[in-house]
């Protein structure tokens, strides 16, 4: 049997694919700000945070903005993409390379970490 969502693709993102630029020889990566992107990089997903994820790092207890996130396969959507909510304008960035389920390139699952924050 086909995998299929158990929640619908209802929340608008934009892809913010990187731009890589060379500065005293070393390659910088930077991404275009939401306004430079195109609307064809829009596309709509699940997006279910389940609290964030609790890391344990110098023994300080901290809690990150972690979210999940299932979508139609899109090739463009890589290990080095950023991904904003368009509801919110909130930034994150892809944790790993994305799993195209099943292999079928059909569905899209990754998972994402809130670029920023505050201490």
């Amino acid at each position: 049997m086909a995998y299929r969502p158990s929640v619908p693709f209802n929340v608008p993102m934009k892809l913010l694919i990187p731009q890589w630029t060379t500065v005293n020889g070393a390659r910088k990566k930077t991404y275009p700000t939401p306004e430079q992107t195109s609307d064809d990089l829009m596309f709509f997903g699940s997006f279910r945070t389940f609290g964030g994820t609790e890391v344990v790092s110098n023994n300080v207890y901290t809690l990150e903005n972690t979210a999940t996130i299932e979508t139609w396969f899109r090739p463009d959507i890589t290990a080095d993409c950023r991904v904003i909510l368009l509801q919110t304008g909130e930034i994150y960035e892809l944790l790993g390379t994305p799993e195209n389920i099943e292999m079928r390139n059909q569905f899209l699952n990754f998972k994402v970490k809130k670029v920023g924050g505050k201490a």
